[in-house]
């Protein structure tokens, strides 16, 4: 890790608990932006790479043209997309902010070679990023970039596994969903079963892998006591949206995390018949069963 300002941090996080992030520019300095990149930007850099790589997976290519990563912070979000996807598509990347100084900081952690843009109020482009974004918007700035998300003609978008923002990424699928194709995470196309009478209490998350270094390194340990987190664990849910035609890979998909017991498991899966819960026994799929065990869904 590079110098921690620790205090920063501290000042960080309180402001996302207690809500008041959305209210105005919280970023006070280039110590700022560099702590955060270097702790809660790394974090959501890892779900940003589980997220690519299932699309990778499902050998899904981002149309040609300009990306904007909007509300980019730290830019997190477009140098794992350029990692991913290259730079042979890319026209030119906009990085949009509030702040001034983010948007500065995110250009200086790219390649000098990419045609960099820095915009405020961007315009439409062929590909948007959204980042961990839903807690800080207004309603009025919520409809905002939906109507620049129509304008697109892909769309991918990260936020915190939690039941209260998976329930508002939900209902932004349903509203989208007519004006585009669903990619992932969903394996089919008709409205969420999340939504249907039984499921109130379940939302759709998934869980990206740590690297091994958060358990190994001492800032990392200090980071986690200081952001009351489990570093082992990493929810995320996640929406990607593309106005071009989709090749359907897999009918049924696993969410969340298996309860597992002494001799069976039980599976929440998505299909569209709707969210079901499967159970999984340990006489009839030992393989299967070990993997859930590890909490490792297929």
């Amino acid at each position: 890790m590079h110098s921690i300002d620790w205090a920063a941090l501290t000042r960080l996080r309180q402001a996302f608990l207690d809500g008041t992030a959305g209210a105005k520019d919280y970023w006070r300095s280039e110590s700022d932006l560099a702590s955060y990149d270097a702790t809660f930007g790394q974090r959501i850099r890892w779900k940003w790479d589980f997220v690519l790589g299932e699309l990778k997976r499902r050998n899904w290519q981002p149309p040609a043209g300009n990306v904007l990563d909007w509300g980019c912070g730290t830019g997190v979000a477009s140098r794992a997309f350029l990692r991913h996807f290259g730079t042979a598509a890319l026209s030119k990347l906009y990085l949009s902010d509030r702040s001034p100084l983010a948007m500065q900081f995110a250009a200086r952690q790219l390649d000098p070679s990419i045609p960099v843009w820095l915009e405020a109020k961007p315009g439409p482009a062929e590909v948007i990023l959204l980042s961990h974004v839903l807690t800080e918007l207004s309603p009025a700035v919520l409809e905002e970039l939906l109507l620049l998300a129509r304008q697109a003609t892909a769309v991918i978008w990260v936020e915190p596994g939690t039941f209260a923002v998976s329930r508002q990424l939900i209902a932004l699928r349903e509203r989208l969903r007519g004006a585009f194709q669903l990619v992932a995470p969903c394996p089919h196309q008709a409205a969420c079963g999340m939504l249907a009478a039984g499921n109130e209490r379940h939302w759709c998350h998934f869980f990206a892998p740590s690297p091994p270094e958060v358990f190994t390194n001492g800032d990392w340990a200090r980071f986690g006591k200081l952001a009351g987190i489990d570093l082992r664990s990493l929810p995320v849910s996640y929406l990607v949206l593309d106005q071009q035609p989709v090749a359907v890979t897999e009918s049924v998909r696993a969410l969340g995390r298996a309860r597992v017991y002494k001799a069976h498991a039980l599976v929440l899966e998505c299909t569209a018949a709707g969210v079901r819960e499967r159970r999984v026994t340990k006489r009839e799929s030992p393989a299967l069963f070990r993997q859930l065990r590890k909490n490792k869904i297929p």
